[in-house]
């Protein structure tokens, strides 16, 4: 606050950013709890922190020309949004350039895009089913990757050495992980939409025909026999948190 606001008196500032703006104490109050933290004279004290998106409003309401390069970009992030809502193709572009930037092959972004349309047409499956995003999608989506590769998501981030609870999993797998991961549930859309499952209980079962049977019998299985036949494993602890850095473009091409 202090860097963004240049005031003398921080605390006063925000009592008065407060009374003009009401809206900011349900952001303020409710989203800001005291987090100890290590304070300027070295001490522990307990400070006020804001999670991501209340940060982003109180920065909206401060009147200083240090916020505006944030509220420059808070208004170009949200036309880009609107334009992904009006054409869908933008956001598939924004994610390859993201991928790009951060080093990832073409091979690998080819299927690890596909494997989020995969992803979706199953999360698609589920909501006109009546499966519950949050925790039921969470349970369904183990009940696939404990047949696929033996673990659940969560066993294999601890595999893979992935302590940050907002690393995505995907992210990290390698080219075949990703493939038999799409195998997984591509096939169990097809068994819910065979059985034509409704409600949790029956997409739990038919996720779980989707383990033994499309997740096991189908990846599972074609997971085993592939790493018989190469000697090698698919699930690896191989992770991606240390890329090459982006080669530099030939201006020429």
């Amino acid at each position: 606050m202090l860097a963004l606001t240049d005031s003398a008196n921080v605390k006063d500032y925000i009592k008065k950013l407060r009374k003009r703006d009401p809206a900011l104490d349900s952001y303020w109050g409710t989203n800001c709890p005291p987090v100890e933290m290590i304070a300027a004279d070295g001490k522990k004290r307990k400070i006020k922190a804001a999670h991501t998106e209340s940060l982003f409003r109180i920065i909206q309401a401060i009147p200083s020309p240090n916020a505006e390069p944030f509220k420059r970009w808070l208004a170009a992030v949200g036309y880009e949004r609107l334009e992904e809502i009006e054409n869908p193709e933008l956001a598939a572009k924004r994610i390859r350039a993201i991928y790009e930037q951060k080093s990832y092959s073409e091979e690998w972004i080819e299927k690890r895009l596909r494997g989020i349309v995969v992803r979706d047409e199953l999360t698609d499956e589920w909501k006109k089913r009546g499966v519950k995003e949050g925790k039921e999608f969470a349970i369904l989506t183990a009940e696939i990757s404990k047949a696929t590769f033996g673990m659940t998501p969560s066993e294999y981030k601890e595999f893979k050495a992935l302590s940050c609870s907002k690393e995505n999993l995907r992210d990290h797998m390698t080219d075949l992980e990703i493939i038999f991961t799409m195998l997984g549930e591509a096939s169990t859309t097809k068994i819910a939409q065979k059985r034509d499952a409704q409600g949790f209980p029956q997409n739990q079962n038919a996720a779980k025909a989707g383990g033994a049977i499309a997740g096991g019998a189908i990846a599972g299985n074609a997971r085993r026999e592939l790493e018989s036949e190469s000697g090698t494993q698919v699930s690896t602890q191989t992770n991606f948190k240390q890329l090459p850095a982006p080669k530099a473009k030939n201006p020429l091409k």
